[in-house]
This record gives structure tokens, C-alpha cells and sequence, in this order.
């Protein structure tokens, strides 16, 4: 039975993690943040967003604890707090790619036999 409540909660903590994720602006952030920590004004100006809107995007990554923070004098840099959740969205990333690769093949395709009518 314990084993059963264990993986509810990674269930749980899976889901939450995936709601957060599912926003274009927090994934452009995560894949800016791939190459390295930002502070949040390099952030803002290599997203094109305004602080405030941005402030409010890190602010729930990281309290979910995708993102972790360092302060050094009056700058905050945030970075991916594990390594792997760039590996999961690109994976997810690929999939997508691989959907719009058949889709666009089943178009042709389907444009082929009707142009042969």
C-alpha cells in the first residue's frame, strides 16, 4: 500500500511540474536557460519581455523548483535546477517534430492521390 501513495505523489509532483511547464514563454525561458545562468535583466532583453511579466514566470518556476536562484550584489541569475528537465523537453520537442513530419507527409500524400483523379 505504501508503494501505491509514493507513486500518487510523484504522480502529483509530475503534474504539477508539466502544469508549469505548459507555456510557451516559461519553455523559451528554460531553453535560454540551457546555455547557462541569466540574471533577470539579460533574460528580458534576449526574450523581449518586460521585467515585470518575466519576474512573474520565474517566480513560479521556481517556487516549483524548476528553476534555482543565486544572488550576487543586486543581481538575481536563475538557472535550471536539474539538467534533466531540458532532456525531457526535448523530448517532447522531438515528438512534436516527428507529428508534423508525418502530418505533412499524410498531406502530400493525400494531395498525390487527388491530383490523380
Amino acid at each position: 500500500m505504501e508503494k501505491a501513495n509514493t507513486d500518487i505523489d510523484v504522480f502529483e509532483m509530475q503534474a504539477e511540474i508539466c502544469k508549469n511547464l505548459a507555456n510557451p514563454t516559461r519553455l523559451r525561458i528554460l531553453h535560454v536557460l540551457r546555455e547557462g545562468e541569466k540574471s533577470v535583466c539579460e533574460l528580458a532583453d534576449i526574450l523581449g519581455l518586460r521585467q515585470s511579466n518575466l519576474s512573474q514566470h520565474l517566480s513560479i518556476m521556481r517556487q516549483a523548483q524548476i528553476l534555482k536562484t543565486r544572488k550576487h550584489g543586486s543581481n538575481i541569475y536563475y538557472s535550471v535546477a536539474y539538467p534533466k528537465i531540458n532532456m525531457a523537453c526535448d523530448l517532447v520537442r522531438e515528438l512534436l517534430i516527428e507529428s508534423i513530419g508525418r502530418r505533412q507527409e499524410l498531406t502530400k500524400n493525400l494531395a498525390a492521390q487527388l491530383s490523380q483523379k
